[in-house]
């Protein structure tokens, strides 16, 4: 099975809250990295939190580009959502860039703006992405 393809199950059960699907696509210690909130650690946990998310956004994502290279994809998509402050339909657009190990995303990092959400950090970011360990750009303190 393709990167891609696995991807578009991890969503599909985002979109039906179907757990045992997302579960079936990720590795047990799986990271998901956020830019509005921390990160949510384990396959569990991370079906859980998207379980429990679709019934008050009634949210269906999709794969809209994507590149893939050995372990690692990276794509655009869309949600279509309903925000529960308008309840009006609208769409959300982002990327995420996933790791891989095997045939199972072992890390997901979420880039996107969430208009209905504070933005609390001082730099758009992931919140809890260990950047410097990770040789990335950062602000010496």
């Amino acid at each position: 099975m393709n990167h891609v393809t696995t991807i578009k199950r991890y969503y599909h059960g985002c979109s039906t809250a179907d757990r045992a699907l997302m579960i079936s696509t990720f590795t047990a210690d799986v990271v998901h990295y956020f830019t509005h909130h921390g990160p949510i650690r384990g396959a569990e946990n991370l079906a859980d939190y998207w379980a429990k998310m679709q019934p008050r956004i009634q949210a269906t994502w999709s794969v809209d580009h994507a590149l893939v290279q050995a372990d690692e994809a990276v794509i655009e998509w869309t949600m279509s959502w309903t925000p529960p402050e308008t309840n009006t339909p609208e769409l959300m657009r982002g990327a995420e860039w996933y790791a891989f190990r095997g045939d199972r995303i072992a890390e997901i990092r979420a880039y996107y703006i969430n208009r209905h959400l504070a933005y609390t950090q001082p730099h758009f970011e992931l919140a809890g992405f260990p950047y410097a360990d990770r040789d990335y750009t950062v602000l010496e303190s």
